[in-house]
């Protein structure tokens, strides 16, 4: 044990180290040639260091996945973003909305918000580096999409304001990236405290706050996806076996899916066993509604002041991220073996027929399951190259136990690294997705056959006492789980 737990604190320290010199000289996307070699130090000691921490002892894991936690979100803090510039558009929003704007009424090259440009944003002279673009109208920024109005649902622009609020003048992209450190951190608070209320090992609270995905994309670039992520897990770690719970989750779900849409993908979960015999029926539809509540709650200012322009970006963000029927630009897995034009509605379905399936047979001691198998086969489907997409895959599978679900990430980052390098989109899609795929069904073969052969080799259980009550209610089951 001292040996696994020396062995451990070891590979941590590797993977803070790596961590840190890939942030400050590994590259960024003007100069991507080095990158994958630092990414892929960084996932091979991250694996190596979550296969060790599961022989470490409980109290001494907790505390190694804390340490490793805070040193890796302190090694992301270290430079400025260096893969993405999302966060750009998100210190523009907070700004626009401190100056009482909506952030949905113009894009940020519009004349009419002149006035709030600064130097930091906008830079003067030379508009070379690979975070810098000119807009039609001839200024240089470091905001993506420039002329286009803003994406984000409403949460996340509170977020963004929220965070432009506490500023200090002249603070620049540090308080957006130590906003997503302690995002990060509090998720893996919250995945520590759930494995504790729950019984589960807290070693895998570590596949959330030691992997890369996190270090980089939550905290270096500052995601707001993280936020999602923490109001996810918070949603599916809540108690629901009354109808105060149900309403809770409810609530922390909702507030999941007005900051980024895709942790819809999540509400399966939360509801499984819906349609269990012998459920209360008001919970699921007590949690339905306060999770709209919450998105309804959410838009009404905005919608007040910019009516349908919350709508945003979105229909031409995906239009040119290839999810609409005329575009072939994803779903890369599903296109090697269906015609392109299928390869869509055959997503939509195969999502379609796992959100039922969770639903009807989903195990409601354990929403955070079905969860990852919706979002997963989502991911799978539709292939993104955004590896911070994948983020919640890393605190789900820490709940879940199935770690071959990791390999998603992996393939996200994997896909991102090679479009940095101007690889083969179609190629690499397919290639990296379908070893992600070929991942997922091994672990999931092997943990069916370790299943099967814990049963065979068990004692069979006594019989009971005729005169003992048993427990036939899975709503009772429940309640007395949560």
């Amino acid at each position: 044990m001292r040996l696994r737990t020396t062995v451990t604190a070891v590979l941590l320290t590797a993977l803070v180290a790596v961590t840190a010199v890939t942030v400050l000289v590994g590259g960024t996307l003007g100069s991507p040639g080095r990158l994958p070699w630092w990414y892929a130090a960084g996932w091979a000691l991250f694996a190596a260091a979550a296969w060790s921490v599961r022989a470490v002892p409980a109290r001494a894991a907790v505390a190694l996945v804390a340490a490793g936690a805070v040193a890796l979100c302190a090694a992301g803090l270290l430079a400025p973003p260096r893969t993405s510039d999302d966060m750009y558009r998100y210190a523009w929003d907070g700004r626009v909305q401190a100056a009482g704007v909506s952030p949905y009424a113009d894009p940020p090259d519009s004349a009419h918000l002149a006035r709030l440009r600064d130097r930091w944003l906008f830079p003067a002279g030379a508009c070379h580096a690979w975070d810098l673009r000119r807009t039609p109208t001839g200024v240089c920024t470091h905001i993506n999409r420039p002329s286009v109005h803003t994406i984000y649902p409403p949460v996340a622009e509170g977020w963004y304001l929220a965070v432009h609020a506490l500023s200090p003048a002249g603070a620049r992209c540090r308080p957006f990236q130590i906003a997503g450190a302690l995002l990060a951190l509090a998720v893996t608070g919250a995945l520590l405290w759930i494995c504790r209320r729950r019984g589960l090992d807290p070693q895998r609270a570590a596949w959330w706050a030691w992997c890369p995905a996190v270090a980089l994309g939550a905290v270096n670039d500052a995601h707001v996806d993280t936020l999602g992520v923490l109001l996810t897990v918070a949603a599916l770690g809540a108690a629901a076996g009354t109808p105060r719970g149900a309403v809770l989750r409810g609530a922390a779900a909702g507030g999941a899916i007005a900051v980024k849409l895709l942790p819809v993908l999540a509400l399966p979960g939360a509801l499984a066993g819906a349609a269990a015999r012998g459920t209360d029926r008001r919970r699921p539809a007590l949690l339905v509604l306060s999770a709209l509540a919450v998105v309804a709650a959410s838009y009404l200012p905005y919608v007040a002041a910019s009516g349908a322009g919350v709508i945003g970006y979105l229909p031409g963000y995906l239009q040119q991220e290839g999810y609409d029927r005329s575009s072939v630009g994803r779903f890369a897995l599903l296109r090697t073996v269906l015609p392109d034009s299928w390869a869509g509605p055959a997503a939509a379905l195969a999502v379609a027929a796992a959100a039922v399936y969770v639903l009807r047979r989903g195990d409601p001691r354990r929403p955070w399951s079905g969860a990852l198998s919706v979002y997963g086969i989502a991911l799978l489907a539709t292939s993104p190259a955004y590896y911070w997409y994948a983020l919640v895959i890393a605190a789900l599978a820490a709940l879940d136990g199935r770690w071959e679900w990791l390999a998603v990430p992996a393939a996200c980052t994997a896909l991102y690294l090679e479009g940095a390098l101007g690889g083969a989109r179609f190629t690499g899609q397919a290639t990296t997705f379908a070893l992600a795929a070929t991942v997922i069904a091994t672990g999931s073969l092997l943990r069916a056959r370790a299943a099967i052969s814990t049963r065979t080799t068990s004692p069979p259980a006594p019989l009971a006492d005729p005169g003992t009550p048993q427990q036939t209610d899975d709503r009772v089951a429940l309640d007395r789980v949560d």
